[in-house]
């Protein structure tokens, strides 16, 4: 499956950037790169996304119409097909630059030198659950096996940077460290007016509503059953908060329906909103108070960028790129990873505290205006792109 585009021929003077993923649909990575492609300048530069596996109508937030998405189906045509299929389009297309992302990425490191792409770039925007610290034999292997074909390495945060250098054995001078950037004007702080109640389901418009948020896939990683337990467990030692506190968990997959079960199991069904994947992020971001992710293991989170942008507080799990977003007892706070009383008792302290939200937000927003910006991320790309 491909998703067609209006772009110039191969004898188009502007480098062509292809983009080697997994699959792009609604993610973290897939969010930002379709962000980067979006604010890049479109008379510099060219781009193709190739997809490991598939894509979604996700790739319809790419704006330009000049941009092919391709889709291999590695899990139907094997890694070999894949191979065979990115030397082809190599030698089609001619890219300056290959770009690919996170393990599966890396099939695409072979044909591109085979084909003669001198310029490739290997990003890493954080391990699965499977691998949270890296330690995978057979992952490591891979990466190692794969480096003298990597020009130049990308990752979005200190963490994985000092995973390459320290587990994979990665020079230093190769690596480029790029944050993720938020759009500061499509994220920003709103008067709740702004995103109306009745996007909101009856069980929710409850009288001083005080709304905690997540937004994520729904998948072990980033581990949701977490904060459903804490949640459950800071009822249970403030019974009055019930009568005002909600919980909305927005995103989609595989681990819906467990998590359904689970809030049933905990009696808090009546408290949780299970919303789906929204288009409208930034409309749900304005309702809410308080932002949670409890993930097990991150890059540098988008979720967290937005929300920090919407002048929301932060309470992240204590786990890779987090740690260098959330400035702890500045902007919000970190706790262990799947610690559920440490979590619980944060619930607790910032439900009770209408202050303490409001001022930690403004702290949040002020942090990415300062450090964490889009326009920051795409000139440093740019930069990377444009190379000679």
């Amino acid at each position: 499956m491909t998703r067609t585009a209006n772009h110039a021929s191969v004898a188009d003077p502007r480098p062509l950037v292809m983009h080697v993923i997994h699959h792009l649909h609604v993610g973290g990575l897939e969010n930002g790169l379709v962000n980067l492609i979006n604010h890049l300048p479109i008379e510099q530069l060219r781009h193709v996304i190739v997809c490991v596996e598939d894509y979604s109508d996700f790739s319809q937030r790419i704006r330009r119409p000049d941009v092919e998405v391709i889709a291999l189906h590695r899990s139907r045509v094997g890694a070999m097909g894949v191979r065979r299929a990115i030397y082809a389009l190599c030698r089609r297309l001619r890219p300056a630059v290959l770009h690919s992302r996170n393990l599966s990425g890396l099939d695409a490191l072979v044909p591109a030198w085979l084909a003669g792409v001198r310029y490739r770039i290997h990003s890493e925007h954080g391990f699965d659950v499977d691998n949270l610290d890296g330690r995978n034999r057979r992952h490591m292997l891979l990466r190692r096996l794969h480096a003298p074909l990597v020009r130049r390495y990308v990752t979005v945060s200190r963490h994985l940077r000092g995973l390459l250098v320290e587990r994979m054995g990665i020079d230093e001078a190769r690596i480029d460290h790029i944050h993720n950037g938020v759009d500061t004007e499509r994220f920003r702080p709103r008067p709740h007016s702004e995103s109306p109640p009745e996007r909101l389901p009856e069980a929710l418009r409850v009288p001083g509503l005080v709304l905690v948020g997540t937004v994520g896939r729904l998948q072990p990683v980033k581990d949701q059953a977490t904060l459903l337990r804490a949640l459950a467990a800071a009822m249970q030692r403030q019974p009055a908060l019930r009568a005002h506190t909600r919980l909305a968990i927005v995103g989609d997959g595989p681990l819906l329906a467990p998590l359904k079960a689970l809030a049933h199991e905990l009696n808090i069904s009546e408290l949780v909103w299970f919303a789906g994947a929204v288009d409208d992020v930034p409309e749900l971001l304005g309702l809410f108070d308080l932002f949670v992710l409890p993930s097990l293991n991150e890059g540098i989170s988008n979720t967290i960028l937005e929300a920090m942008a919407m002048g929301l507080p932060v309470l992240a799990s204590r786990v890779g790129g987090n740690v260098e977003l959330v400035e702890d007892g500045q902007g919000g706070r970190l706790f262990a990873p799947g610690v559920v009383n440490e979590l619980a008792d944060l619930l607790v302290q910032y439900l009770s505290d209408a202050a303490l939200r409001q001022r930690q937000g403004a702290a949040s927003r002020e942090r990415v205006l300062r450090q964490f910006s889009l326009a920051t991320m795409v000139a440093a790309y740019r930069q990377l792109y444009l190379v000679d």
